[in-house]
């Protein structure tokens, strides 16, 4: 019987098939583990792993305000990752983990039989954490019908490489560091801050439980777009851990009840805090790194190499700066469309169509061969267009054409605030919304300054030996090329002579450019740039009234001066970069100049000026509309034809420009009123400084005094504001005056002959 059975067919067959499966199997396996399938990365390799990971931006305060990548990763140690984190991840994707060497042999018979033989690629299990660390790092190709098995076989030669050089704990970590979640976030550190605005560590169990359970299914269990789901699966890991000894049942119960909060925070390039700033750092960073080497020679990558980019940027008072910006802006956007009325200048054809010329629509329409009129047709036909809005973007079915005259109407603004002594940034806003307005206000773009130049005027004149209590005539002058400078109030006189405060106060156009003349345009260019403005300054007298264009940024540190014993600082913000083990690869200082701009004299008398400016002159609504009792000085500025808006607003510890006006400069504000700096750009600054006094963290900025002036300085200003022409200068001046003024004329008239003929008058 015996020897039957050794002999028969049948078996040396069945013996045949399996040598021969064996054979090919082994042969499959060798062809993978030898890379014929594509390479297996070495011990040596896996000894040196580096992901791709997210440079961060931090504020002064060490806040987290911006990443940039190309998948959100930001490492943490194992140190950092709570206890219940690790237990609820074991508990729901692998019980054994500290049991088996990466691969769990039970579990691998089941997706051998099940994967290969039934073809079932939803058979799941088998999968370790360390299996799924290696299809984290490395992830998986498309090897067609054999691509499951090709890929769990390369997942499970790296497993036990990983498992030979890693600790359990260095293997979680790794885990964690490179499980992706939902949202394009890849970490547990990311998706820490991304979804509940925490760091990992200090995740409580809920919390926990509710990122090991998008593991399973990242979007079906994304707690942002499906709560409900998000919730019942964050119980399922719950209950895991109850079932397995990490929680007891009475705890899990418990916190079932509780409801998910989300705190979602999205760090993208267009949304959250001070997107126009991290742009720019960005933008900086970028420069720089080009001239950075690591220690291999190579060059370092801003979304590759978890960098670590610290900021002068305050977090808190950058809130309150956009949120000041965004109140404001809202309410004077209604101003300026109201004003208008159906007579809008964003309307009209030809502003329109040159806007429209120069959309991406419009070139590719032309650079296709298509006429003017065959693209202003195809521009004219609607689709669902996202457009945005104060009270929230929409969607609507608009035309290229209506897109465009939807954005021409909005005004833009720009802010910076820095510290005087050397001129780290505090807030930085470029726009009004990064989403759908990418022009930075405050680094691209260059605006006439209007009177916010008459300092520099009224400086320089100082230091070239004018007397605070020299006085000039409002009266009006006419200059070469028939220009006559008026000022925007009809109610000075010009038969009164003003001192050079109550002159700057209140922004009297035609005494500024006296004041200019007599001073010589070159000295007040010359003081410019002592001050640290480098733009083109046009030499001319209407340089007096702001006709340069400069920068936000320019202008900031020119005023710095003022508050920093007369040594302008140019605004600054990156402090350092480090790469993600904290090794410095860079570091930046301030730029603050040498020797003073003018001296101290000087310096005093134009801060007295200023403060004058707040509290007697145009800028006088900080304390009678928003009710300010801070110390500020200060300057407001309007350009020609009500285009742009300016307010400056010093304190000893903070210099602080905005700018309100429409992008296109063909668009200004429809009068004066609206338009005007005092209506148009002060009220950022003031409601920022409102709200910065509801905050103690602010005191050194809000409770900050200035110094008295020196009693020499004081005696300098010791004079009347204004003084009266005397009576042939108004008789011979050719001017008509009121009945009030010739009534006293008439009575000047009598005491001079009076006196003539010895008669009292």
């Amino acid at each position: 019987m015996l020897s039957k059975l050794k002999t028969s067919p049948k078996l040396k067959w069945f013996l045949v098939i399996l040598l021969g499966c064996l054979t090919l199997a082994l042969l499959f396996f060798f062809s993978i583990y030898f890379g014929m399938w594509g390479k297996i990365p070495s011990s040596e390799e896996l000894q040196k792993l580096e992901q791709s990971k997210a440079t961060q931006v931090l504020s002064s305060e060490g806040e987290l305000i911006g990443k940039f990548y190309i998948f959100d990763r930001q490492p943490i140690t194992f140190k950092e990752l709570p206890q219940h984190l690790v237990e609820a991840l074991i508990a729901t994707e692998d019980v054994r983990f500290f049991e088996h060497d990466g691969i769990d042999n039970r579990s691998l018979l089941r997706v051998f039989f099940k994967s290969i033989l039934l073809q079932d690629e939803s058979s799941g299990g088998g999968s370790t954490i360390t299996l799924q660390l290696a299809k984290n790092i490395y992830g998986r190709k498309d090897y067609g019908a054999f691509g499951i098995v090709i890929n769990k076989v390369q997942e499970a030669i790296i497993a036990d490489r990983l498992e030979d050089h890693y600790t359990k704990e260095e293997i979680l970590t790794l885990y964690f560091n490179t499980v992706p979640f939902s949202d394009n976030t890849y970490g547990i550190e990311s998706a820490s801050m991304k979804f509940f605005n925490k760091h990992t560590s200090e995740l409580n169990l809920e919390e926990a439980a509710v990122l090991v359970g998008m593991l399973k299914a990242s979007h079906s269990y994304n707690p942002r777009i499906f709560p409900e789901r998000s919730r019942l699966r964050r119980d399922v890991v719950l209950m895991q851990m109850a079932r397995y000894g990490y929680l007891s049942e009475e705890k899990a119960l418990e916190t079932k009840r509780k409801d998910l909060v989300l705190d979602y925070r999205n760090y993208s390039n267009n949304k959250g805090l001070a997107p126009y700033f991290r742009e720019q750092i960005r933008k900086d960073v970028s420069k720089i790194l080009d001239t950075l080497k690591n220690i291999e020679g190579q060059s370092y990558n801003i979304y590759r190499d978890g960098l670590i980019v610290h900021t002068t940027l305050d977090h808190k008072m950058q809130q309150l700066a956009e949120e000041a910006m965004r109140e404001h802006m809202m309410d004077l956007q209604q101003q300026h469309e109201t004003s208008y009325g159906d007579n809008a200048p964003w309307l009209q054809n030809r502003i329109l169509e040159d806007a429209v010329k120069r959309t991406e629509s419009y070139q590719k329409l032309s650079n296709n061969g298509l006429k003017h009129e065959e693209i202003m047709q195809e521009l004219r036909k609607t689709k669902p267009t996202e457009l945005f809005s104060y009270n929230g973007s929409s969607t609507k079915n608009v035309s290229v054409i209506d897109s465009v005259a939807h954005y021409l109407k909005f005004l833009n603004a720009g802010m910076l605030a820095v510290q005087p002594e050397d001129g780290a940034v505090q807030a930085w806003v470029g726009g009004v919304d990064f989403r759908y307005f990418k022009y930075d206000h405050v680094s691209m773009s260059k605006r006439q300054v209007g009177s916010t130049f008459k300092p520099i005027v009224y400086t320089a004149a100082l230091e070239s030996g004018m007397e605070p209590c020299t006085y000039f005539s409002a009266e009006e002058v006419t200059y070469e090329n028939g220009w006559t400078p008026a000022n925007s109030s009809s109610g000075d006189d010009p038969h009164m002579n003003y001192n050079l405060k109550t002159a700057l106060s209140t922004s009297m156009n035609t005494i500024a450019v006296k004041v200019l003349m007599e001073t010589g345009i070159g000295n007040v260019i010359q003081e410019a740039r002592q001050m640290g403005l480098e733009s083109d300054l046009p030499q001319v007298p209407s340089i007096a009234l702001g006709t340069a264009s400069l920068s936000i940024e320019e202008l900031t540190g020119a005023y710095t001066s003022y508050v920093n014993n007369g040594k302008p600082s140019k605004p600054y913000y990156i402090t350092r970069i480090e790469d993600g083990n904290g090794n410095l690869l860079a570091s930046f200082k301030p730029e603050v100049a040498q020797t003073p701009a003018f001296s101290e004299t000087t310096r005093q008398v134009m801060l007295n000026f200023m403060q004058a400016t707040v509290n007697e002159g145009t800028a006088t609504r900080l304390r009678s509309t928003y009710g300010l009792n801070n110390d500020i000085a200060g300057k407001t500025g309007t350009t020609q034809n009500n285009k742009d808006g300016w307010f400056v607003g010093i304190t000893p510890n903070l210099v602080t420009v905005t700018w309100v006006g429409a992008d296109d400069h063909r668009i200004g504000f429809r009068n004066t009123g609206i338009g005007q700096g005092a209506n148009s750009a002060l009220p950022i600054f003031a409601r920022l400084m409102q709200e910065m006094n509801q905050y103690p963290y602010f005191n050194n900025i809000t409770n900050a005094r200035f110094a008295p002036v020196s009693s020499e300085v004081a005696e300098m200003l010791d004079c009347e504001e204004k003084k009266r022409d005397g009576f042939f200068k108004r008789l011979f001046s050719g001017s008509d005056d009121n009945e009030e003024e010739q009534q006293e004329e008439k009575k000047e008239k009598k005491g001079f002959f009076g006196r003539l003929f010895g008669k009292k008058d």
